[in-house]
């Protein structure tokens, strides 16, 4: 009887350990794409520079966060964006 509980235990204090890491994982990968959406909005709206908001970029910056911004910056930036 000793043992099972003691199994449960163990099995517990190790799911909220990587329920812990997922969390923080998690947390940071949503500051890092709401930053990259607002930056993108800004780059558009307050800087004028021509970045198109459809799917695709929205996709990218949400995924990549602020890695893709500059990724679309540099890609419109040299033309290859439209």
């Amino acid at each position: 009887m000793l043992y099972g509980f003691l199994g449960y235990l163990l099995v517990g204090i190790v799911l909220l350990g990587f329920l812990y890491i997922f969390w923080k994982v998690l947390r940071k990968v949503v500051v890092n794409s709401l930053v990259g959406l607002f930056l993108l909005f800004v780059l558009k709206y307050a800087f004028g520079i021509p970045i198109p908001i459809n799917y695709a970029t929205i996709a990218v910056t949400a995924l990549f966060g602020l890695a893709g911004v500059g990724s679309l910056l540099i890609l419109s930036l040299g033309g290859m964006l439209s």
